[in-house]
C-alpha cells in the first residue's frame, strides 16, 4: 500500500516558490516564483534580484530615500525573473505560484506570457493601487488568482 501523507502539488510548488525566495539577497522581502505546466511540470523558477551583472554588493538594498539610492529602480521581481529565466517556449495556459501576489508591473509581464493560473501565499499590500490594478488587469484578462491554501504542514531541510 502507498503511503498517505505525501504533499499535493500545491504544497510542493508553493514549496518550491518559498525555498526559491530563500535565494534572495534582499535584506527585507524574500519572494519566490515557480512557473508550472498544465501536467505538473516545473518550467521555470525565479526570486528577487538585481539584474545579470549587476552586483549586489555595488546596488542599493535600501527602502527609503532618494528613488536612485533605494532598491526599488533596480530590482527585478521573483515573477519576471521566472518568465525571462524560462527557456522554452510559450507558457500559455501555465500556472505560476508566487509567495507574494504579484505587483501590476509583473502582472502586465504574467498576462503577456499566457500564463492563466497565479497562485499566492501572502496578499500583504492588498489595499495598495499596484495590487488593485493587477487583480483589475487578471480579471480582465481572464487570469485566474487563488490564495494557496496552507495545511500547517512542516518541512525541515538539513542543509
Amino acid at each position: 500500500m502507498k503511503r498517505q501523507d505525501y504533499i499535493s502539488w500545491d504544497e510542493y510548488f508553493m514549496g518550491i516558490s518559498m525555498l526559491s525566495g530563500t535565494r534572495s539577497k534582499d535584506p527585507n522581502t524574500q519572494v519566490g516564483a515557480c512557473i508550472v505546466s498544465g501536467k505538473n511540470k516545473i518550467l521555470s523558477m525565479g526570486y528577487n534580484g538585481f539584474p545579470i551583472g549587476c552586483s549586489d554588493d555595488e546596488f542599493p538594498w535600501d527602502r527609503e530615500g532618494d528613488t536612485l539610492n533605494t532598491k526599488y529602480p533596480f530590482v527585478t521581481h521573483a515573477e519576471l525573473n521566472a518568465i525571462l529565466n524560462y527557456g522554452g517556449g510559450s507558457l500559455e495556459g501555465a500556472k505560476i505560484y508566487v509567495s507574494l501576489f504579484p505587483c501590476n508591473e509583473c502582472a502586465k509581464a504574467i498576462i503577456q506570457s499566457g500564463i492563466k493560473t497565479v497562485i499566492y501565499d501572502s496578499d500583504k499590500y492588498a489595499d495598495t493601487p499596484s495590487t488593485i490594478a493587477s487583480k483589475k488587469m487578471f480579471d480582465a484578462a481572464g487570469v485566474e488568482y487563488c490564495q494557496y491554501q496552507r495545511t500547517g504542514r512542516k518541512i525541515d531541510l538539513e542543509l
